[in-house]
């Protein structure tokens, strides 16, 4: 009995060997860059990573609101779910590339040469259609769907880097609508009481008309950006909510943004060869694509050759079920077939054409994504420096307006300036405050994007540690 199960089995082994010994598939090469070799304003030497963002971000407040967010946001979840996905797609994938044995038992009632009724019992193994992988046809799906796995893998991440990013935006955005709105509420109460004392000095014939109602619209003008600083912060607070996937407790919330805020964020250092770039998990994804893509080609090609199957059975044969087990004769079969169309008007060349065309797509993707991304870090790299010129010039500015103020104001107490003149100063302080929180809120995102451009802590990750190995070769 072993013999003879040795002696089935040994065609199937013979062709699990065979399998997959060609691959038609073109030989994968990265294209070459479509991007200078060196990023614009980078140091001459790269530092040996970027930070996490734990080391990124300084603020607790903030770090806690992050981790709340990858925990709970929903648009993240789905990309980890599409990567579970991929992963039991995978396995599936990779099991048409083995044989499919079941185990069965059937009976049989029908006469014999002597014209008598009689049973005939079978039970054992059976193989159903096994396709011989000659031609790599399998495996290439296989490939394919490897590569769909870690594409989504790298996506997975760059939604993980792009919600952090964001998330620290978001809660950025709401210091400075804080902030914002303190001032604004400032100006508010500053022209209210000026508008109660020019009021009464009206009363009395000491203001004009039309003082009055030059201070009625500046009081006026402070009450609508109120409400309108209030608006905005409110939907900017639901925007970052939602990011989160829940409503923030007060204590985390950032409050206005102080002088000392851009000291939220650490400094982002820069890279200086474009090559590292392709550490950007969105890059990762992009290149992924273009591999599945030429592994289809392989898998279309594959398509013009033969088909050849195997299917056959081992097990026991008696008249009776208890002779299965008692008296049983052991019989096999095993069988081929060999299948090529030779009509299909063709199908099949057009399949391998389309498949051809889709590699260049995806070439062209990748080229674009590459130049992306160099376009984005070169962007946030040179607005580096100007970012932070601009904030000095700006707080410089700020500071000869409160200077300007003081003395204005010190002229208008003892009536060596007019209302004009006070009202006046009072509004372009008013200005250079609220352009400085928008200039430092500027600073702070562009490092943000600095460290979204070149990839964030997720670059360089190596993606094979969190996608399974592929089945084990069928030899």
């Amino acid at each position: 009995m072993i013999r003879r199960l040795t002696m089935t089995l040994t065609p199937l082994a013979l062709s699990l060997g065979l399998a997959g010994c060609l691959n038609l598939a073109p030989d994968y090469q990265r294209p070459a860059l479509p991007v200078p070799a060196t990023l614009p304003a980078a140091t001459s030497s790269a530092p040996a990573a970027l930070p996490g963002w734990r080391e990124l971000v300084r603020d607790e407040r903030l770090r806690q609101v992050v981790n709340r967010a990858l925990t709970q946001n929903r648009d993240l979840r789905v990309a980890v779910l599409n990567v579970e996905r991929s992963r039991a797609q995978l396995r599936i994938t990779d099991a048409d590339r083995w044989p499919a044995l079941s185990v069965g038992l059937t009976g049989q009632r029908a006469p014999n040469s002597s014209g008598n009724e009689t049973n005939t019992f079978t039970g054992g193994l059976q193989l159903a259609s096994y396709e011989l992988d000659l031609f790599g046809r399998l495996r290439n799906n296989s490939d394919a769907a490897s590569a769909t796995l870690l594409g989504n893998v790298a996506a997975a991440r760059s939604a993980r880097l792009s919600l952090v990013t964001a998330t620290a935006t978001a809660w950025l955005t709401l210091a400075a609508d804080e902030e914002q709105l303190r001032l604004a509420q400032r100006t508010l109460a500053t022209r209210d009481e000026t508008l109660r004392l020019v009021r009464l000095q009206a009363d009395v014939g000491a203001a004009s008309e039309l003082d009055l109602r030059g201070v009625q619209t500046l009081s006026a003008q402070a009450r609508a950006t109120v409400a309108q600083l209030q608006r905005q912060r409110d939907a900017d607070l639901n925007a970052l909510n939602l990011l989160v996937g829940e409503s923030l407790p007060p204590e985390l919330l950032p409050g206005a943004m102080a002088a000392t805020d851009a000291h939220w964020l650490a400094d982002v250092p820069a890279f200086a060869s474009s090559d590292l770039l392709l550490g950007r998990p969105d890059l990762m994804q992009a290149e992924q694509s273009l591999v599945a893509a030429n592994a289809n080609i392989g898998a279309a090609r594959a398509a013009l050759f033969p088909a050849i199957t195997l299917s056959g059975s081992y097990g026991v044969v008696s008249d009776s079920l208890s002779g299965l087990i008692h008296d049983g004769v052991t019989a096999s079969t095993i069988s081929g077939s060999v299948l090529l169309s030779i009509f299909d008007a063709g199908r099949r060349q057009a399949n391998v054409k389309v498949a051809e065309v889709n590699r260049d797509i995806a070439v062209a993707q990748y080229e674009k994504a590459v130049q992306t991304a160099f376009s984005e870090a070169a962007t946030a790299l040179q607005g580096q420096a100007q970012w932070r010129t601009q904030v000095q010039a700006q707080s410089g500015l700020l500071e000869a307006e409160r200077e300007r103020y003081r003395l204005t104001k010190l002229k208008y107490d003892v009536g060596a300036a007019s209302q004009l003149d006070y009202l006046d100063i009072e509004r372009s302080l008013a200005s250079a405050e609220q352009a400085l929180v928008q200039v430092r809120l500027g600073e702070l995102l562009n490092r943000l994007s600095l460290y979204k451009a070149l990839g964030g802590e997720e670059r360089g990750a190596p993606l094979s540690a969190e996608a399974p190995a592929s089945a084990a070769e069928p030899s």
